[in-house]
């Protein structure tokens, strides 16, 4: 498996990182805070540049519209600072990985493979995935690890693909479009109608894909063939897991 096939692969698992903020017991982390999922959300990912403005936490996030960025930032703003929902995030993050990874079957495994993943990726240009990295992960256990090492690789893999969609000539909003979740995926990450078509934005998305896991690839190049499909392997099996613990339970 050479790295940009690992990247591409990898990429349905690195959405374990996200898996935690739809966490009933985050969001009542949120509620007790005084946030709302969404100020939450939005403050715990861009939280750690500090206090910024949130137009350069919209810029940071990229593909979520700045309207929708300032209503969660200055919410929580008026009640906290975005560092201390950025912390509180990330110890959310370990908590869910504490609990829904530590199960996993070779989860230390994943969590060295991760490590040396995260090491090797380069941060220019990826400001959110930077922040990240420099966090101390405040959990030893390999669950909570591997969580946070996961959320970092999406952000990673989320900075650099804003980057080939703007080298490719797409808006953050035209490449939601083009992708598979379309509208619904514009309207989730707070874009409004009415929407522009879609056209020969797909074209350009296949090309922005393609330099995503040309670049991210390089990270994944610290590993040989052999252990990046074990990677993918091991990162299927979280998947899996995770999703079958939140399946509703048949009667």
């Amino acid at each position: 498996m050479t790295p940009e096939q690992c990247a591409r692969a990898a990429k349905p698992g690195l959405e374990l990182g996200d898996a935690y903020t739809e966490c009933p017991q985050t969001l009542r982390r949120a509620r007790r805070m005084g946030l709302s999922g969404w100020a939450f959300y939005v403050a715990g990912r861009a939280g750690v540049l500090g206090d910024v403005t949130a137009e350069t936490a919209a810029a940071a996030l990229g593909f979520i519209a700045p309207e929708a960025v300032a209503d969660g930032w200055e919410t929580a703003c008026q009640i906290t600072t975005p560092a201390e929902v950025a912390s509180a995030s990330l110890e959310e993050c370990c908590r869910w990985g504490a609990v829904r990874l530590n199960r996993v079957p070779r989860v230390t495994r994943l969590v060295e493979l991760a490590e040396r993943i995260v090491a090797a990726a380069d941060p220019a240009g990826l400001p959110l995935f930077a922040a990240w990295r420099a966090r101390p992960i405040p959990d030893d256990a390999p669950g909570a690890r591997a969580a946070v090492l996961l959320r970092q690789l999406q952000e990673f893999r989320s900075g650099v693909h804003l980057l080939a969609v703007r080298a490719g000539g797409l808006t953050p909003l035209e490449a939601i479009l083009a992708g598979p979740e379309g509208e619904a995926g514009a309207m989730m990450n707070g874009w409004p109608a009415p929407y522009p078509p879609v056209g020969a934005l797909v074209r350009r998305l296949h090309w922005a894909e393609a330099v995503t896991d040309r670049i991210t690839g390089r990270a994944f190049a610290v590993l040989t063939g052999e252990e990046r499909a074990e990677f993918i392997e091991l990162l299927a099996e979280a998947a899996a897991m995770v999703n079958a613990d939140s399946a509703p339970a048949r009667r």
